[in-house]
């Protein structure tokens, strides 16, 4: 059962070992209680963004407000070494079995709040799916399991002695938590964020049953789409509020193009005042002058810093050392994120005097070709098929240039990384990455998603590079552009205080318009 360390049946403080204060926690009027659930949170368990900003997003608000996360008991959260106390537990519902509620609070304070149900979490594989990258076959009760605890502990009937004034659940592993409360006739007000609208979380009709849907939630207005029942669409309908995570990605996803067949929907919300797009931050890790994963003693990136992390890169990678630019990819290979532009372009970057390494894993078909195009330029670009984060961070503070060309983002956190380690951003001018990357300024920005396209901004790149007053002092002003995240919370604080209030949040600075 991992490292559950005591049974109590509420979160009962005379029956609590002294625990560190919340530090982030302010004593504030104003301070609200709001509930976070996630799949993923970086500090236990990550598979990408997600677990950045579940990571980061919670300590950020945690300055103005009572924010506590839940997260599904994976192996890996059981085993994270930080103790659990079991607080509370939640009945079975149709095919949810019951399962209980423990309580972990790491090291700065940030509580969580863990769904402890070994059969459907404790497992070997990812949050989503087995060690070959196959989808868990029974993630619909896996994550209704979740959302349905949220609602519960929203209710005030999981045993515990806190309960939220607002419940904020992230993409479609959550969504289902307002739907439930919603369904059950709860009141407490909730948002839910689209981080990446094309994994919605889809299952067959037979499955309501196994949920405990209503049937009446089973229609074009509800829950069904094209036939399944979706998740995403779930928390779209039934949240109080919906927001994403930036102001072009919200304006995308209310168009066909990008809408994946939800965009008469989302347009709806947005002319209502219910969509909003905010922007993620960067958590405060992420300085170089501090930066633990960096190389010690080398960490002024204006100066050698840079060139002592390109020689990690080039011996990690076995490229030659030379004066040509480094190029780098940091990414999931998958097709989203546009590996196919890279591949096509990567002949020419070479002959232009560029190196390029790679780090990541993703599709079958694209790690193999990836591993492929290395072969076929030796010394000129070097893959590894895999992450650990010691070696892209290393990567982004050595690197001249990050390549993104994702035919789609919603946000993105890579750019922002890139930037603030030195390393100039050449990316497709969509989502987040519009957002974040200033043409000619702070990155290089291509609209199409061609190959011609993508390398027009590329030798632009290497034109800078060839002056190196105007690369030096773009990446100065690069580095100074993202945003932290306690500085960019600010339309979070004001949603929030809207809802809880019982106020419609309309005509914040981020909305979409109709």
């Amino acid at each position: 059962m991992g490292n559950v360390v005591a049974s109590v049946e509420r979160d009962d403080p005379a029956k609590v070992a002294v625990r560190p204060q919340l530090q982030m926690q302010s004593l504030q009027d104003h301070n609200k209680k709001v509930l976070f659930v996630t799949s993923e949170i970086t500090d236990l368990v990550k598979v990408g963004g997600l677990g950045d900003v579940s990571s980061a997003l919670p300590r950020a608000l945690g300055l103005r407000h009572d924010i506590r996360v839940l997260i599904p008991g994976y192996r890996d959260v059981m085993d994270s070494g930080n103790p659990i106390r079991i607080v509370g537990k939640v009945p079975g519902h149709a095919a949810l079995p019951e399962c209980r509620i423990g309580r972990m609070d790491l090291p700065d304070g940030l509580i969580i709040y863990v769904v402890i149900c070994p059969e459907l979490y404790e497992r070997e594989g990812s949050p989503y799916g087995d060690a070959q990258g196959r989808d868990w076959p029974d993630n619909h009760i896996r994550f209704a399991r979740l959302g349905l605890a949220a609602a519960e502990i929203a209710a005030g009937h999981a045993g515990i002695s806190w309960s939220p004034q607002l419940v904020h659940a992230h993409d479609w592993p959550a969504a289902l938590a307002p739907a439930y409360m919603a369904w059950r006739g709860q009141r407490t007000p909730s948002i839910f964020t689209i981080h990446n609208l094309t994994y919605q979380g889809l299952c067959d009709a037979e499955c309501l049953s196994e949920l405990g849907v209503p049937a009446e939630a089973f229609t074009p207005e509800g829950i069904e789409y094209y036939g399944k029942l979706s998740f995403m669409k779930a928390g779209i309908v039934y949240s109080t509020h919906l927001t994403t995570v930036s102001e072009t990605y919200a304006r995308e996803i209310t168009t066909p193009e990008l809408g994946c067949g939800l965009d008469g929907m989302l347009r709806s919300k947005a002319g209502s005042g219910l969509l909003t797009g905010i922007t993620n931050g960067i958590d405060q890790s992420w300085e170089p002058g501090s930066d633990t994963h960096l190389i010690q003693g080398s960490t002024d990136l204006e100066r050698d810093g840079k060139r002592v992390h390109s020689r990690y890169i080039e011996e990690k990678f076995a490229l030659d050392q030379d004066i040509g630019p480094l190029f780098v990819v940091v990414s999931r290979l998958v097709h989203q994120k546009g590996l196919d532009l890279t591949q096509a372009v990567a002949s020419s970057i070479v002959e232009a005097g560029g190196r390029i390494a790679v780090i990541g894993r993703g599709e079958s078909l694209l790690e193999s070709s990836m591993k492929e195009l290395a072969a076929s330029h030796p010394g000129r670009i070097g893959v590894h098929i895999g992450f650990n984060e010691l070696d892209a961070r290393r990567m982004f503070a050595g690197s001249d240039f990050l390549l993104m060309p994702s035919r789609f983002e919603p946000c993105g956190l890579s750019q922002m990384y890139a930037q603030r380690y030195g390393s100039l951003p050449i990316a497709r001018r969509t989502g987040g990455l519009a957002d974040t990357i200033e043409d000619g300024v702070t990155g290089f920005l291509f609209s199409k998603a061609s190959a011609a396209s993508y390398m027009e901004a590329i030798q632009r790149a290497i034109n800078v590079y060839q002056h190196p007053e105007l690369l030096n002092a773009m990446r100065r002003r690069a580095m100074v552009s993202p945003l932290y995240w306690q500085e960019s919370v600010k339309p979070y604080d004001q949603l929030y205080q809207h809802l809880i209030n019982e106020k419609v949040p309309r005509l914040l600075a981020t909305d979409v318009g109709g």
